[in-house]
């Protein structure tokens, strides 16, 4: 928001305060200010000028001589070379000893022996941003209204000795959108006064009334809660007056015709957005407010066709769409120069709406802008009063008496109970009720005290003020941030802590930096060919594409990490670096519906990627390639570091895995069985760019979390012997050793201590579909010596267990 400081200073009392002075003062009371820009770019002497005759040079045909009345004496002779000067015209005339921007002084000369006393200015000469010009006259002199006095301070008279802060605005503050808002703002900072305008001030009204000459309904009151509209006869569209453009055009707006400027006009004044309607455009003498039906278009004022929705509001008369509610106004219904009977708008849309259209049409606009944010209700009427007012006076209208309205209901005012001990506790000041009820008097809002407690009505400009603390930081800002005293906090203090969750996580990210692999993290966005090459473990999910995706590569959200590890074991390769370590702990996003009519399925995964050799090339080490058993010895200690006692494996043959060398991980817990994800070998067909054999590993980490258990346990020192015994084994080849160790133990009974496998053997003495299983068994009790027979015993159980599960025999 562009503020003038001029047109501030006539609704708030500026003596003693500077443009710059003020900038700092609203920075520090939390409006951030980012720039004061200076309109007057070293003007010095340049007056208002008419040029009484226009006559060629003698020797120069490009040139004129021209005679200026300056208000002096006697008139100025200037030699002007623009091709728009011509005698009648007021125009800028920089005299002997005028001073222009960049600093340029004006002295007497002779142009082809003709001499000239002084200089007709351009725009561009004056310092003016003249992009909002006219194209004729941004390449030429600037002429000047025929009602501006000759001799005046071109300064006065184009409004350029005024200063414009330019506000940051927080989302929270959009009455600072508006100069009366700001007004109010600079008067609180100030402890002053605020002189509003009288909104009917020039007004000129007539019969019939407008409501009947217009009805009005709203048929969506949930998106519209009141429309106001005005009817204005006569009107002649023309230019606005010169201060009014300077002003818009100071604040960033292009001037167009006296009617637009008028609106736009009042909406930076008041904050409430405004449109005219062409009264002679509109069918049935109705207007609508509703929702758009299936297929509706509307082309708007910027000469685009919209293809409307059923969510978007519009402004309809009895036939047809003639605005996009709070957006922009429809083609059909333009104000043009044959216009000479207007309908003049003011309304209160929801914000959400606005935005909501906004957003699907990809345009804004400074009335959506300002609706967004919830225009001020109270300010409805009188802004719609301001306007045809000064619409009756400076574009010849008559004003309909009274309003045609509709009304879905009214703004009820915000009420808030606010305590002395409430604000010097939020606060640690000590201020009296007395510095309390300045402070509240400064703000110009309502409120009653009962003791020491005040009922505060919240003004309907500040949308942001809602309840105490809001209220409190009111008062914290204009107290002052310097004047609150450092104080210590008390009161019941937490330490701080991990969750169990996250100590896991950062546990297992420990473990896996440790045993030499590096963490990557990849991109939640993918290309919906990555599923192709690796459905990873969900390819039953749909695909989720993004709304406006930055490219083909990154399109639609991931279903798999491993995708994106292949991509960076591909890039490394690419750069020499063949021997990749990876592992990435990240979200998937998972949904069985086609067209999202909810949220997806969000999973943590654990996915990891080995290639090449396991260790750097060194003399003393020969170097070995990764292999299943490498990622399976990580994956043990993980499950080991976390608590999780029993892995069994299953071979298994996904898709995009090799079948061979792919194995289910499973975790058992109280008997059951328990999916955590899958290690093994990516698929020869898709090893693509990568630089050799690449084991996978794609685990659930919420899973995981949710089986781990207590990660120590204390026990005292064994006073008694261990007893070790053997088992040789012949099982079947297709045996899974973890499922025999895990029955062995479980059969074993609590007086095993340890067991391991210490030997695997295959031979043509065993045949092709055998293997012998050696198993070490370690046996104590915590409190005696254990006997020959307690150790048979459990030998027999497991031997026995061994037989009945898997068809084991004893070697040989």
């Amino acid at each position: 928001m562009k503020a003038s400081y001029r047109w501030l200073s006539e609704y708030v009392d500026m003596t003693g305060c500077t443009a710059d002075e003020l900038a700092e003062k609203l920075t520090r009371s939390g409006v951030e200010v980012d720039e004061v820009e200076k309109l007057n770019k070293g003007v010095e002497g340049v007056v208002v000028g008419y040029v009484a005759e226009k006559v060629k040079h003698p020797d120069a045909d490009k040139l004129n001589v021209c005679t200026v009345d300056v208000g002096g004496e006697a008139p100025l002779q200037i030699v002007c070379g623009a091709k728009n000067v011509a005698a009648g015209q007021k125009v800028p005339v920089a005299m002997i000893g005028a001073k222009l921007p960049d600093g340029l002084t004006i002295k007497r000369a002779k142009l082809r022996g003709v001499e000239s006393q002084g200089m007709i200015c351009s725009a561009k000469e004056l310092g003016l941003n003249d992009k909002f010009l006219p194209k004729e006259i941004q390449e030429g002199i600037l002429v000047l209204p025929e009602g501006t006095p000759v001799g005046a301070s071109v300064l006065e008279v184009l409004n350029i000795d005024d200063e414009v802060l330019e506000l940051d605005l927080t989302p929270n503050r959009s009455d600072c959108l508006s100069m009366i808002g700001t007004a109010y703002e600079v008067a609180a900072i100030l402890s002053r006064g605020v002189k509003l305008p009288d909104p009917r001030e020039g007004l000129v009204e007539e019969e019939p009334t407008a409501a009947s000459l217009l009805e009005v309904s709203i048929s969506a009151p949930e998106a519209c809660d009141r429309y106001l509209a005005r009817v204005i006869d006569g009107v002649k569209i023309g230019p606005s007056p010169l201060w009014m453009q300077n002003r818009l055009m100071a604040a960033g707006v292009r001037p167009i015709n006296n009617v637009v400027d008028i609106t736009n006009y009042v909406m930076l004044e008041y904050g409430q957005p405004l449109h005219a309607f062409d009264a002679g455009k509109l069918a049935g003498g109705r207007i609508d407010v509703r929702f758009a039906a299936p297929g509706e278009k509307l082309v708007t004022l910027d000469g685009a066709e919209r293809e409307l929705t059923p969510s978007m509001l519009l402004v309809t008369d009895a036939e047809k769409p003639i605005a996009i509610a709070g957006v922009m106004g429809g083609e059909n219904s333009e104000v043009t120069a044959d216009t000479v009977r207007i309908v003049l708008e003011s309304a209160k849309f929801s914000g959400s709406s606005v935005r909501r259209t906004s957003r699907q049409l990809g345009l804004r606009s400074e009335a959506s802008l300002r609706f967004e944010k919830e225009v001020n209700p109270e300010a409805v009427a009188d802004a719609l009063d301001r306007a045809a007012a000064l619409m009756c006076r400076y574009a010849g209208g008559r004003a309909k008496t009274g309003i045609a309205e509709a009304a879905a209901r009214a703004a009820q005012p915000v009420s808030i109970h606010l305590t002395l001990d409430k604000v010097n506790g939020y606060l640690g000041t000590s201020l009296t009720e007395e510095e309390v009820r300045h402070v509240l008097d400064r703000l110009h809002v309502a409120y009653e005290v009962d003791g020491e407690a005040f009922r505060v009505t919240a003004p309907g400009r500040r949308g942001d003020i809602t309840q105490a603390v809001d209220l409190i930081e009111e008062i914290a800002r204009l107290h002052g941030y310097d004047n609150i005293p450092t104080t210590l906090m008390n009161g019941v203090t937490t330490p701080g802590s991990l969750s169990p969750a996250q100590k896991i996580r950062r546990s297992v990210r420990q473990l896996l930096a440790a045993s030499g692999l590096n963490e990557a993290i990849t991109y939640s966005f993918t290309q919906p060919s990555a599923r192709d090459r690796f459905p990873g473990a969900y390819p039953e999910s749909k695909l989720i594409p993004l709304a406006m995706p930055m490219s083909e590569e990154r399109s639609v959200l991931r279903t798999s990490l491993i995708p994106g590890l292949i991509a960076v074991a591909e890039y490394n390769g690419n750069r020499s670096q063949t021997d990749v370590a990876l592992f990435e702990i990240g979200k998937v996003f998972l949904t069985d519906e086609a067209e999202l009519t909810r949220q997806p399925v969000e999973k943590q995964l654990l996915s990891a990627i080995l290639i090449g050799n396991r260790t750097a090339p060194h003399w003393q080490v020969k170097p070995g390639k990764v292999d299943f058993y490498d990622l399976k010895g990580i994956l043990e200690k993980i499950t080991a570091a976390i608590g999780i006692e029993s892995v069994v494996y299953r071979a298994s043959s996904p898709q995009g895995w090799h079948p061979g060398r792919t194995a289910d991980v499973l975790a058992v817990k109280e008997g059951e069985e328990v999916l955590l994800g899958r290690i093994g070998q990516l698929h020869p067909e898709l090893t693509g760019d990568l630089p050799g054999e690449a084991y996978l590993m794609e685990l659930e980490l919420d899973t995981l979390i949710g089986l781990a258990g207590p990660t120590v346990t204390y026990q005292t020192l064994a006073r008694f012997p261990a007893v070790t015994r053997d088992l040789a084994l012949v099982v079947g080849s297709e045996v899974p050793v973890g499922e025999l160790l895990a029955t062995a133990r479980a059969a074993a009974g609590p007086l095993l201590e340890a067991s391991g496998v210490f030997d695997i053997y295959t031979g043509e003495r065993l045949g092709a579909d055998r293997k012998s299983v050696a198993l070490s068994l370690v046996y104590r009790h915590p409190e005696r010596t254990l006997t020959d027979e307690e150790v048979s015993l459990a030998q027999s159980n497991v031997l026995a267990a061994l037989e009945q599960s898997f068809a084991a025999e004893l070697r040989k």
